[in-house]
């Protein structure tokens, strides 16, 4: 056994997003007990809970077994490892490239040609051994990770995963049309399906061989639907028929740029003359939204972007249970607009945040949430909010967890679940460190913890996250 000493924050059970604050855990002398066989988590509270949990009788074994290790963190805060629901592999190197335009612009002028770039095996494993850097130094431990179309530059990326031990959902690239600046991602029909096939079989828990307990899972993933052809979204619907009971998961984008005429969902719906941009993924590609596959949505479905849903396309994502992956940093760089978060939210779906790095250029989750707090506070009349603390928090962890349907396995400190947290000194980042300790708290000791809470996921930056745990293990790029 491993006893972690700290102050624990996060979302205890299973709530829903507007139950977050009333799930909030705050214990500034907390203790975390690990299992270090398992990695699990089998005590989560305050220290003084310790004592009896180890007696004779308690949670634990007695304390001659259970207090192998004791790592006292100080004043650090212990919060789960966040979540990243959406991010992109190939674009490591390409934050902040400028495009000269929006969505479709971006993509032609800077994204195809940095994605191009991975066709050279050593230039895809230096990209692999960077972005895999770049996670652990975020507090990543969890993504939904939109991969290469390469298979040597997706095998770099399990690899080096499995290395350092983070949890990853990727899947290649798939590409059967597009543009001349995406020619080299393109594949023919036969190939996008053999090819994803193969990675399926190589890399689905590719640790452990069992779904239940790998960090290693793929996913289908087409680009979007502009990247693809009615015929392979039929046949990417036969293959995930096939493979969802192995725990396959499915990846893309959804209305994501609504500009007029010559946007992503306006082409989208004028080329396929379909209803709405979601039904192609939902098995009705056809004109008139006819049927013509099988369906990719469901529990292992999330969908990145979601800013311009009709109302019955939310309530088709809720009665599948597929999820969104919310980017508002990317919706800020690249203008596609604010997705509607109190209308979202009610439709029942399950809203998790993702940093759409490079259309985002933020690897911290924690940036993301404060983009998400900026954007819904300025919504126009009654659709303005100010997010609480703990649902910020929620959305960059057990909402994460959820929309990877891993919510049994990681996403908060409750004992029973894999060891997955961040260790954050404040210290090491002087501004959180004061802001912390010289910022005005209330008398009110609930609204006190909220305002500490949001100073810290305001506040936070990568030189604050001092140790990465995943399922007990401290993880490291070197």
């Amino acid at each position: 056994m491993t006893i972690h000493l700290g102050h624990l924050i996060h979302i205890t059970g299973a709530p829903d997003l507007r139950d977050a604050a009333q799930s909030l855990v705050d214990v500034a002398d907390g203790a975390l007990v690990i299992d270090d066989e398992t990695g699990v988590i089998v005590y989560s509270g305050p220290r003084s809970g310790l004592a009896d949990a180890l007696s004779d009788g308690g949670a634990l074994p007695d304390a001659d077994a259970a207090r192998g290790v004791t790592i006292d963190h100080g004043d650090a805060f212990l919060i789960p490892g966040f979540v990243d629901a959406h991010i992109h592999f190939p674009q490591t190197y390409s934050l902040d490239a400028y495009g000269g335009g929006q969505l479709l612009e971006w993509l032609n002028t800077c994204i195809f040609p940095a994605e191009a770039r991975l066709a050279d095996p050593e230039f895809a494993r230096r990209i692999a051994r960077e972005f895999t850097a770049r996670r652990i130094a975020a507090g990543t431990t969890a993504a939904m990770v939109f991969g290469s179309a390469f298979p040597h530059a997706q095998d770099a990326l399990f690899a080096e995963t499995a290395r350092v031990g983070l949890r990853l959902v990727s899947g290649r690239g798939i590409q059967t049309v597009g543009p001349d600046s995406a020619g080299p991602l393109i594949t023919s029909e036969a190939d996008a399906i053999a090819l994803t096939t193969a990675e399926i079989d190589r890399w689905h828990a590719a640790d452990t061989g069992d779904p239940a307990t790998s960090l290693l899972h793929t996913a289908i993933m087409p680009r979007f639907t502009l990247s693809v052809t009615t015929e392979t979204l039929r046949a990417l619907g036969e293959l995930y028929a096939e493979v969802s009971g192995r725990g396959v998961y499915v990846h893309t984008h959804l209305n994501e740029n609504n500009r007029p005429g010559t946007g992503e969902i306006d082409t989208v719906k004028k080329l396929f003359e379909v209803d709405s941009y979601l039904d192609t993924y939902d098995g009705k590609f056809l004109p008139g939204s006819a049927r013509g596959g099988e369906s990719l949505l469901g529990r292992r479905t999330v969908l990145a972007h979601a800013v311009h849903c009709t109302e019955a396309e939310l309530a088709r994502m809720a009665q599948t249970g597929t999820s969104i992956a919310h980017c508002p940093t990317s919706q800020l760089f690249l203008g596609s607009g604010t997705m509607p978060w109190l209308s979202t939210i009610a439709s029942g779906v399950t809203v998790a945040a993702g940093t759409d790095c490079g259309g985002g250029d933020e690897w911290l989750i924690s940036r993301v949430l404060s983009d998400a707090f900026k954007v819904h506070i300025s919504e126009p009349g009654d659709r303005g909010v100010s997010i609480h603390p703990a649902e910020l928090l929620f959305t960059g962890t057990l909402a994460g967890a959820r929309a990877l349907d891993a919510e049994e396995r990681f996403g908060n400190l409750d004992a029973g679940k894999e060891a997955d947290f961040l260790v954050i000194e404040p210290e090491r980042w002087p501004p959180l460190a004061a802001m912390l300790e010289n910022g005005i708290r209330s008398d009110d000791p609930e609204l006190a913890r909220d305002q500490t809470l949001f100073a810290l996921l305001m506040g936070l930056r990568e030189p604050a996250i001092g140790e990465v745990y995943v399922r007990g293990r401290r993880v490291s790029a070197d």
